[in-house]
């Protein structure tokens, strides 16, 4: 079952997030004290554990937040998603509105980890009903 396995906020743009026991999501923001939140269509970054595994196999030491992404999920494809899914991630409920990203030159997440897959593979949301998430909630397509 697709499930959260961690989430990460940061206070700056542009640098790794920190994991922290649980994240508050406010509708029509993204996540209460990050960087990333306000009104726009990129409130909430989504990136699998796998991708991240994709560059330990690689010899990174990288982990959840390393690639700026506020929520770390396990067992769903996210870059297969359709633009306007809709997750429901415990109380909250998110609709996707970008796959992946341009990098138009080479950010501090890339040269602190020495790679990124955010362009690749991370996936952006915004919040259509606010709540809690924390590590280990389901992840259900509505």
């Amino acid at each position: 079952m697709p499930e959260v396995t961690a989430v990460c906020i940061s206070e700056k743009k542009g640098e790794r997030k920190k994991p922290v026991s649980s994240v508050i999501l406010r509708e029509n923001h993204g996540i209460v004290d990050d960087a990333h939140a306000g009104d726009w269509h990129r409130q909430v970054s989504l990136l699998a554990s796998e991708s991240i595994e994709k560059m330990r196999k690689l010899g990174l030491d990288v982990d959840s937040g390393d690639f700026a992404e506020n929520i770390t999920t396990s067992g769903i494809e996210l870059v297969t998603l359709p633009i306007g899914s809709r997750l429901k991630i415990g109380e909250t409920l998110l609709e996707v509105t970008q796959i992946g990203k341009e990098c138009h030159n080479r950010c501090a997440i890339y040269y602190q980890a020495g790679d990124c897959v955010m362009p690749k593979e991370g996936i952006f949301a915004r919040v259509i009903t606010g709540g809690e998430i924390r590590p280990g909630d389901a992840i259900t397509q509505s």
